[in-house]
């Protein structure tokens, strides 16, 4: 049995069904790796411990939109520590 036969059998809509497949679950992988890079990048923050944990709620309500204005708006506000 080849590759080649084991194709012939399956139909277009299929594969094509796989590819979108494919699709959905790399954007759901980037998604994950955004929301917790995020939740990471909160925790570790020199923010207050109040506003940690409103940007956590943010995040976690508004996955998505909250991990991209944290990483845009949130973290460029966070106070630096001159040593």
């Amino acid at each position: 049995m080849t590759l080649e036969n084991l194709l012939a059998d399956v139909s277009t809509e299929t594969l094509f069904g796989l590819g979108f497949a494919g699709v959905y679950l790399t954007i759901a992988l980037a998604v994950v790796v955004l929301v917790v890079a995020a939740v990471f990048s909160v925790l570790f923050s020199r923010i207050g411990f109040g506003m940690k944990v409103v940007w956590l709620i943010f995040v976690i309500i508004a996955p998505v939109i909250g991990a991209l204005l944290w990483f845009f708006i949130g973290r460029n506000h966070t106070p630096v520590r001159h040593w």
